[in-house]
């Protein structure tokens, strides 16, 4: 623990920072895995309408610090590039 005012006050951010941060992190990986099961099923419709709010998740996500900005861009480019796969076959 912590002795030093200035410790204290930075453990404190610290612990919200990860509550928040683990929040976001798990409504990432509950759209993924919806996303996922989508394009399985080769659903374009609700994975098209899902794919934008990935993209809109994964740019807040790397924008506050959550992941990487660089690991965003890459999942958002594979996540499209299986949503072209499916929609070019139907």
């Amino acid at each position: 623990m912590p002795r030093r005012k200035s410790g204290i006050v930075t453990a404190r951010a610290d612990k919200r920072k990860r509550v928040h941060n683990t929040k976001v992190r798990t409504e990432l990986k509950k759209a993924v895995k919806k996303f996922q099961a989508l394009v399985a099923a080769k659903n374009t419709k609700e994975a098209s309408g899902l794919l934008t709010k990935l993209y809109s998740l994964f740019d807040k996500a790397a924008k506050k610090g959550v992941v990487h900005p660089n690991t965003a861009n890459r999942k958002k480019s594979r996540f499209k590039k299986s949503f072209s796969k499916i929609s070019q076959a139907a």
